[in-house]
């Protein structure tokens, strides 16, 4: 079947127009073709030095497709089961085999398909369930209220039988308004039974609804499947397979370096739960730092950040553990107000250093998370102009040649520029790392190491930045081929001495990390 020209993926889709196969045991799939655009070039030796450390491979669309149906039919050989309903199961226990092995083999089979919402295919419908139906050879439709002949409705396994245009019209409302595919339960009110795959490739006939519901389960299979991620680059249909779940780098054929874990850009050296606290508290406050130091004040217990918008001075905090009450103007509590022999209009030495102590603190907290957070911004802007530098580069190069040097001896400055952008990234994520370490003797030799490999970037960048002639050429090129190089001894410093405190355990934080 080819994909319909006026298909248009949701929201819930990769966004790939797609193709669909269909495998020898009736399991239709979804194809999707796709080529990706604007993809940067790969390293072969960048990749080969990932996949020594961490073991991968990038699939395509048809090959992701195939690696479902291989786990089918493998689990298959076990079970014995109708391939569709081995999907569903399998999509339970989010594609872990021996998961499933364990509870299909534990004695208690009928519990497992009741937690998967299917029948199990031993047990046969009740011919009385269907038989209530039938009058005068005709059988009734209780969502169309048709009476119609007994060929022209059809069940699941549960025994509720619709007719098939109100089954089409349930399944493509599932499926195209909704965004359903491997979660449809029976149309019958209450019935959590889900539809087959069986099912709903025999009722669907429109071609862009069918493919939508193959595109639907294509992509449940790669988000559901711990050992399987997407590229996330929007535009690429890619996705990686690898042996076990990890921290480490993946070089996706379209360029894109990702981290496998939480499928953000890779982020060494900072963890991805720390990344996380990070973009959170940056979502929270960045943007906003500069005029909440100037506009707000802090509850006086919780210490969190309150803004007044009107006359009253009564302040209630809106913290949920806390609901403070308090006087914006003496941050005092406000109870006492209310009485004739309370002002705060008297000066008490005692209050007022308490609360400018706790004033203090939370500003000094603040001025510490600017600091960080301005490095971490400046070196992700200076990163969108160095990658800009690519198509200026290409110009030297060519200014180069004809100043009577070969295409190869100028790959040196792409070369330069590759490693500048690596090193801004990293540095970028050493400031989300520092922002989250305690002091200690080896954070003050992290903040060493990231200081020498910060004043080489930048030497790096003024020196690619600079004008070439005919007169400066050669200098040039030994200015930058000895600094690029330094850059990338002084960058693996850093990484290796950051991956030794967490082999052995040496960093301290600030917050409680989060299990992985």
């Amino acid at each position: 079947m080819d994909s319909d020209d006026d298909f248009v993926a949701s929201e819930d889709d990769s966004g790939n127009e797609s193709n669909t196969g269909e495998d020898e045991d009736g399991l239709n799939v979804a194809l999707i073709d796709s080529e990706p655009t604007g993809s940067s070039h790969v390293d072969g030796n960048d990749r080969m030095e990932i996949e020594e450390e961490f073991p991968y491979e990038i699939l395509t669309t048809e090959q992701i497709v195939q690696h479902m149906i291989d786990c089918i039919k493998e689990v298959n050989t076990v079970v014995q089961l109708p391939p569709t309903i081995t999907r569903i199961l399998l999509n339970h226990f989010k594609w872990d085999k021996e998961k499933l092995y364990e509870r299909y083999y534990d004695g208690d089979r009928k519990m497992l398909f009741s937690e998967a919402h299917i029948i199990d295919p031993s047990e046969t419908t009740s011919q009385k369930e269907i038989k209530k139906y039938l009058h005068n050879g005709m059988e009734n439709c209780v969502i169309c209220c048709r009476d119609l002949p007994t060929s022209m409705l059809t069940s699941l396994a549960c025994g509720h039988r619709f007719c098939r245009d109100c089954w089409v019209n349930y399944l493509t409302t599932k499926i195209m308004e909704e965004g359903m595919g491997n979660k449809i339960s029976c149309a019958a009110h209450g019935c959590d039974i889900l539809v087959d795959d069986q099912t709903v490739m025999t009722l669907i006939t429109e071609p862009k609804v069918k493919l939508k519901y193959q595109h639907l389960i294509t992509n449940s299979f790669v988000e559901c499947n711990r050992l399987l991620r997407w590229c996330p680059k929007p535009e690429c249909s890619h996705a990686v397979k690898v042996q076990y779940v990890d921290f480490q780098p993946i070089k996706c054929d379209c360029g894109t370096v990702f981290c496998f874990l939480c499928g953000e850009n890779w982020h060494q050296p900072v963890k991805c739960d720390l990344l996380k606290k990070w973009r959170k508290k940056c979502d929270d406050d960045s943007e906003t730092s500069n005029w909440i130091a100037a506009n707000t004040k802090e509850c006086p217990r919780c210490n969190v950040t309150i803004e007044k918008d009107g006359g009253c001075n009564h302040m209630v905090c809106k913290n949920q553990n806390c609901k403070t009450d308090f006087c914006w103007v003496c941050l005092g509590p406000w109870e006492p107000h209310g009485s004739s022999w309370y002002s705060c209009n008297r000066y008490d030495e005692d209050e007022a250093k308490a609360a400018r102590d706790a004033q203090e603190k939370s500003r000094a907290a603040l001025q510490r998370y600017l600091f960080y957070c301005n490095r971490y911004m400046n070196h992700m802007q200076s990163l969108k102009f160095e990658n800009k530098l690519y198509a200026s580069i290409k110009e030297k190069m060519e200014e180069m040649q004809q100043h009577n040097m070969s295409w190869i001896e100028v790959q040196f400055l792409k070369k330069a520029v590759d490693v500048l952008c690596q090193c801004r990234q990293t540095l970028m994520y050493t400031y989300v790392f520092a922002y989250y370490l305690l002091k200690t003797n080896q954070s003050i030799i992290f903040e060493d190491n990231q200081r020498d490999l910060e004043s080489a970037t930048e030497k790096l960048s003024e020196y690619l930045e600079r004008d070439i002639t005919q007169d400066n050429i050669v200098d040039i090129k030994q200015r930058v081929q000895d600094k690029y190089r330094y850059c990338e001894s002084r960058r693996r410093v850093l990484l290796q001495h950051v991956q030794e405190g967490y082999d052995k355990d040496l960093w301290e934080y600030t917050v409680k990390l989060d299990k992985v």
